[in-house]
C-alpha cells in the first residue's frame, strides 16, 4: 500500500484480515471463521503480498495492526457492510429483518428485559437470529464482540454512537420473611445490623454500579458479580440488597425497604459502532430494541 503499484485484494482475504484484526491472533481468527489457523496465516500472507506492505506486527501480546493495516481496516469494514447489505437485500423479504444480530448487555438487562424484547422482535421477523450476550463488563464493539451493546454509562472515547434508551430506578429490598425475623429497619443507619448483599467490590466494572456507596451499609457479606445471583440470595432470605425495580416482579415475596428514604436512578444507553449507521438492518433493530426496552422498563417498574 505504500508503493505505487496496483493493489490486489479480494473479499475472502479481507474477511480473514478483519477477523485477525479483531481477535489479535491467528488462532482466534481461525475459531471465529471456523477455518484452520494455517489457512488464516496463508490468507494474511497473500493479502500482504497483494498490498505490498506488512499489515500486522507480531509480538508476544499477539497481532497488532501496522500503519498500513490501520489504513486498510476502514476500507475493509466498509466492504464488510456493503457485502452484508447486499446479502440482506437479496435474501430478505420486503419489510422484514433477516440475518444475525448479537447484543451485549449487563446481566440485569439481559436477564430481566432483553428476553421479552428480543422475543417480540424475532416474532415479527422470522428470518432474524438474535443473540444475547450477558456479561458483567464493557463490550468491545471494535473487535465485534457484539453488533450493539446496552451499557449503564456512555463511553467517552472510541468510534461509537451513543443513544440514551431510558432511566430506571433501584431500591433496597429484602424478603418479607427476612424482615419479620430480623431487627426492624427504620433508617439507613439500621442497615449496619443486617447482612448486606451486593457486588464483589473489586469486580464493579462501572462506577454507576457502585449502588451501596450512598447507603452507609457495612461490609458486603454475600457478594456476586451477577445481578440475578444477588436477587436469588435475597429470595433465599439471606439479607438486604439493592434491586432494579424492573426485576422485582420476578421475586414475588421480595419488597422494598426504606423506599421513601433511599432510591437510585440510573440509565441504559445503546452503544453502536459508528460505521454501522450505514446499515439499515442494524438501524431498524436498534430502533426496535430501544422502543422495546423503554416500554418494558416502564411496564415492569409500574408493576413492581
Amino acid at each position: 500500500m505504500t508503493g505505487a503499484g496496483a493493489v490486489n485484494v479480494n473479499w475472502d482475504d479481507l474477511k480473514v484480515f478483519l477477523a485477525v484484526a479483531r481477535a489479535e491472533s491467528i488462532s482466534g481468527a481461525g475459531r471465529s471463521l471456523r477455518i484452520d489457523p494455517a489457512t488464516v496465516g496463508r490468507r494474511v500472507a497473500r493479502l500482504e503480498e497483494g498490498c505490498g506492505a506488512p499489515l500486522f506486527a507480531k509480538s508476544p501480546q499477539g497481532y497488532s495492526l501496522t500503519v498500513d493495516g490501520q489504513r486498510l481496516l476502514a476500507h475493509a469494514e466498509r466492504a464488510e457492510q456493503a457485502v452484508i447489505g447486499a446479502e440482506e437485500e437479496l435474501q430478505g423479504e420486503p419489510g422484514q429483518l433477516t440475518g444475525q444480530v448479537r447484543i451485549g448487555a449487563p446481566d440485569g438487562c439481559a436477564t430481566y428485559l432483553l428476553p421479552q424484547v428480543c422475543a417480540r422482535i424475532a416474532a415479527e421477523n422470522p428470518g432474524l437470529d438474535m443473540q444475547i450476550i450477558a456479561l458483567p463488563r464493557v463490550f468491545n464493539l471494535s473487535k465485534r464482540e457484539a453488533d450493539m451493546a446496552v451499557a449503564v454509562s456512555a463511553p467517552a472515547s472510541g468510534r461509537l454512537t451513543v443513544q440514551k434508551i431510558t432511566d430506571y430506578q433501584l431500591h433496597l429490598a429484602a424478603h418479607r420473611r427476612y424482615l419479620r425475623q430480623n431487627p426492624p429497619i427504620e433508617s439507613l443507619d439500621d442497615l449496619k445490623h443486617h447482612r448486606i448483599i451486593g457486588y464483589i467490590p473489586d469486580m464493579i466494572f462501572d462506577p454507576e454500579l457502585d449502588y451501596l456507596a450512598g447507603t452507609g451499609a457495612g461490609r458486603v457479606a454475600l457478594a456476586s458479580n451477577s445481578v440475578s445471583v444477588q436477587i436469588n440470595m435475597i429470595r433465599q432470605m439471606a439479607g438486604i440488597g439493592i434491586v432494579h425495580d424492573f426485576a422485582l416482579a420476578s421475586a414475588p415475596r421480595v419488597v422494598w425497604v426504606l423506599a421513601d428514604r433511599f432510591s437510585l436512578t440510573r440509565s441504559f444507553y445503546l452503544i453502536r459502532h459508528a460505521d454501522d449507521r450505514r446499515v439499515e438492518r442494524l438501524n431498524r433493530v436498534a430502533e426496535a430494541l430501544t422502543e422495546g426496552l423503554r416500554a418494558e422498563v416502564a411496564e415492569l417498574q409500574a408493576a413492581g
